[in-house]
């Protein structure tokens, strides 16, 4: 049973992703269905463990750039959470 859910994202990202969709001839909602489950169908204890370059693949125009800093998971949330101010 299909369950609605709204969500919220950068609008760059979403119109590169709806071409994606539309390109590969898939709606918007089954494609993030697809990489959800791709999330929750292994046991990634963080966002940190999950192979990320699969999906940024998927959505991205041109070759990905990955930048990493080291940092304490509370101060990545807070940095997350001060952003959608």
């Amino acid at each position: 049973m299909d369950t609605k859910l709204t969500l919220s994202f950068d609008e760059d990202i979403i119109n590169k992703a709806k071409k994606y969709a539309e390109r590969n001839n898939i709606s918007l909602s089954r494609m993030i269905e697809h990489l959800l489950t791709k999330v929750v169908e292994k046991p990634y204890q963080s966002l940190e463990d999950f192979p990320i370059s699969d999906w940024v693949s998927m959505v991205a125009e041109g070759d990905a750039i990955y930048q990493t800093k080291k940092s304490k998971k509370t101060s990545q949330k807070d940095e997350f959470f001060a952003s959608k101010k």
